[in-house]
């Protein structure tokens, strides 16, 4: 039986879980993500876990939101829509499912030291992501029949390795390609990220559970449901927040909390 090490940790408590699940969840709930992104630097920065142990358990934490924020999001976006564009979720898939299994191998090679570095990196493209592509409006697709499956199983690849390094779902780096590649509108974009991320995130998962380091689940089995919980609500949280915040203001702040993020992330290298 593995021994939850939340108690013995202060730095671990549960009611700091629960809040930094919430408020990250908040964030991520604003511009249509699962959080993890910020989720990220505070397991390292405030939680003290250390990197390949922080991305596992951002990857549980964000498997949790993104399979819950499906039903959350079929009142506006339905099921049957996302089904009528399956070509689409294929094509990604094609490359994304690929690009976990890489991901994830690389992410439980790499010396923690190595992984801080690549994190911190990650984590300023993303933030560049969130600035220039997430504010992207719907239109034509940039490119149609066989160049347009390419692109697609690329775009797919490259976001199945980031998501396994970094434990995220993502969205950040599909919506914005559904957007542009596919010309989808963003709600509809939203939704096919997810149904995307969703069996990506699970291929990752399963690699990992191959490494010794997944151990990190049982001995903070407490913990990872209680941020788990926090996540959830604040995702719906954030959700019910979007129509207040305008884009013009919460982007920019959130891609300057991504790069004081990746300053503290780099800095425990």
């Amino acid at each position: 039986m593995t021994r939850d090490v939340t108690a013995s940790d202060p730095a671990r408590s549960l009611p700091k879980a629960f809040g930094g699940g919430a408020v990250i969840g908040i964030l991520g709930g604003l511009i249509g993500l699962g959080g993890a992104e910020f989720r990220l630097p505070l397991l390292i920065g405030l939680f003290r876990f250390a990197a390949l142990e922080a991305v596992i358990l951002n990857k549980a934490t964000s498997l949790v939101v993104v399979a819950s924020a499906l039903p959350f999001r079929a009142g506006t976006v339905p099921f049957g829509l996302i089904a009528a564009h399956w070509p689409i979720v294929l094509n990604l898939l094609a490359g994304s499912l690929l690009g976990a299994w890489v991901g994830a191998g690389w992410a439980t090679r790499l010396k923690s030291q190595t992984l801080y570095k690549v994190i911190a990196v990650l984590l300023v493209a993303i933030a560049g992501v969130l600035v220039f592509g997430h504010d992207a409006t719907a239109g034509q697709p940039l490119l149609t029949g066989s160049a347009q499956l390419v692109v697609g199983i690329i775009a797919g690849f490259v976001t199945g390795v980031v998501a396994s390094l970094l434990g995220v779902a993502g969205g950040e780096l599909l919506i914005p390609t559904l957007v542009l590649l596919f010309g989808a509108d963003i709600k509809l974009a939203g939704s096919l990220s997810l149904a995307v991320s969703l069996p990506t995130m699970l291929v990752g998962f399963t690699r990992y559970s191959r490494d010794r380091s997944f151990s990190v689940l049982g001995r903070n089995r407490a913990f990872l449901l209680v941020m788990a919980a926090g996540s959830i609500a604040g995702t719906f949280m954030g959700g019910l927040l979007l129509g207040v915040v305008p884009d013009a203001v919460l982007l920019p702040a959130l891609a300057v909390i991504l790069l004081v993020s990746a300053v503290k992330v780099r800095r425990h290298a």
